[in-house]
């Protein structure tokens, strides 16, 4: 592909954050480091949630180390959770794709070329992270969590035929337009919003690529994941059984 094709497009990568002061400073280091290397135009979007451990302090610095126009802050005074925070980051977003990740390390940025490829080659509107296919696969979790992870799959492919072999995944890049459209229609809040974005994906006939990938749990900070999410879960996945 010509530098010239290369230079037509860019990608606005949204970090959602909150009390990731210690990962923040490595995963903007690996982003930039692999984007850099491939050469495409991005820019990092750190949409943190009035973190009280100094993660937007954090991200001062960094904007200060590669500046402003890779580093954009754009912080909200609490935790309104991610959905909100990806329609926030999208109304500051130059590029015209959109690359969502977690800022926790659990998803590498040496995969975003490879879903920038498989985009440019089939035009897909989504590419979507798999844990699920080919030598993808979860690092760190103890075989209860793996088994939640595989039970949870399994039953929405069974109850909801999305034609993804990985529905909760939050490592994804899309259309600036396509994921404006969807975030729209989507009612779900927290670990089942990701799901439904793949299951309104389908019904506006969206095309989708998937990447294997490896996830490798946080190493830092707290995991997201309890019984409440569980429950959560159970019920999002329930209610668009139902209306889907």
């Amino acid at each position: 592909m010509s530098s010239s094709t290369k230079s037509q497009n860019k990608y606005s990568i949204l970090l959602p954050t909150y009390n990731e002061v210690e990962n923040l400073p490595i995963i903007i280091w690996l982003i930039v480091k692999c984007m850099e290397k491939s050469g495409y135009g991005y820019e990092i979007i750190i949409i943190d949630d009035g973190s009280p451990d100094g993660t937007l302090e954090a991200g001062e610095q960094l904007q200060k180390i590669y500046g402003s126009s890779k580093i954009v802050l754009r912080p909200r005074e609490k935790k309104l959770g991610l959905g909100t925070a990806y329609i926030h980051g999208i109304k500051h977003a130059t590029g015209n794709f959109i690359i969502i990740m977690d800022a926790d390390l659990s998803h590498h940025p040496k995969y975003i070329p490879e879903f920038i490829q498989q985009q440019e080659i089939h035009n897909y509107d989504i590419v979507t992270g798999t844990r699920y296919l080919g030598n993808g696969g979860v690092h760190g979790w103890d075989f209860k969590r793996k088994l939640i992870s595989r039970g949870a799959n399994f039953l929405t492919q069974l109850l909801l035929r999305p034609g993804v072999s990985d529905l909760t995944g939050s490592f994804r890049l899309y259309k600036k337009d396509v994921l404006q459209t969807l975030i729209q229609s989507c009612i779900s809040k927290g670990y089942v919003f990701q799901m439904e974005m793949i299951v309104r994906a389908r019904q506006c006939h969206f095309t989708i690529g998937e990447v294997p990938i490896a996830f490798v749990d946080r190493v830092y900070g707290e995991s997201k994941l309890g019984g409440s999410e569980i429950v959560q879960f159970a019920t999002g996945l329930l209610y668009l059984f139902v209306t889907t």
